[in-house]
């Protein structure tokens, strides 16, 4: 049993709490194909059981679960979050760019669109809000591989991020820009939406 030296666990799910548990499951659904792997109700008083009146586990991998959404009746969302400590942002990362720009082009068909989506120089990135006013980061890694992006940041002097239009990025994709050609392209500004994002607004 080591004792002594850090062991680093890796990140198994996350859970949020809700007052419209429907809205929350079909949302993740829909953005991340996420499927119920349980739900149930639960018992409201008592120690034993917490302010919960039900429960969904789901997942999109083989994973039991990914999220934990626990439904609380009438709790609302918090309108000065901007203001307060709070989880800002979860992540998902996709595989390359085909599949964050097909993404993108399927949920824009269902209505959801970006927050913001940007060139983060070792990441593209596109960001949603769910039901709840909750930040959900879809993302690639412009380099292919953890390791290159890590020495990226580490001598990267500032955080740099260029706003993109996802559908100029498409139309290029389906001109033969290949994956580099559009990260570079967007740092220059190519890609630059008509209507800048504020991110303000949200984060």
């Amino acid at each position: 049993m080591n004792t002594e030296v850090i062991i680093h666990p890796t990140l198994k799910h996350y859970g949020l709490i809700t007052s419209n548990l429907d809205a929350m499951i079909d949302w993740y659904r829909n953005v991340l194909g996420m499927a119920v792997n349980h739900r149930s109700l639960r018992a409201t008083s008592g120690p034993k059981h917490g302010p919960f009146s039900a429960v969904a586990f789901i997942s999109n991998d083989e994973v039991h679960h990914r999220m934990a959404i626990f439904e609380v009746p009438g709790v609302v969302a918090d309108p000065e979050k901007a203001g307060h400590s709070r989880v800002q942002h979860i992540a998902f990362e996709y595989d390359n760019i085909d599949d964050l720009l097909g993404t993108y082009a399927r949920l824009k068909g269902l209505g959801i669109l970006p927050v913001l989506a940007a060139d983060e120089t070792v990441g593209t990135s596109f960001y949603y809000v769910d039901p709840d006013g909750n930040n959900v980061e879809l993302n690639i890694n412009n380099y292919g591989n953890e390791w290159t992006a890590t020495e990226h940041i580490k001598v990267s002097p500032a955080f740099a991020r260029a706003q993109v239009d996802p559908d100029k990025m498409i139309e290029a994709r389906k001109a033969g820009a290949s994956a580099w050609d559009l990260h570079e392209r967007a740092l220059a500004g190519e890609f630059a939406p008509a209507k800048p994002y504020d991110p303000r607004t949200q984060f």
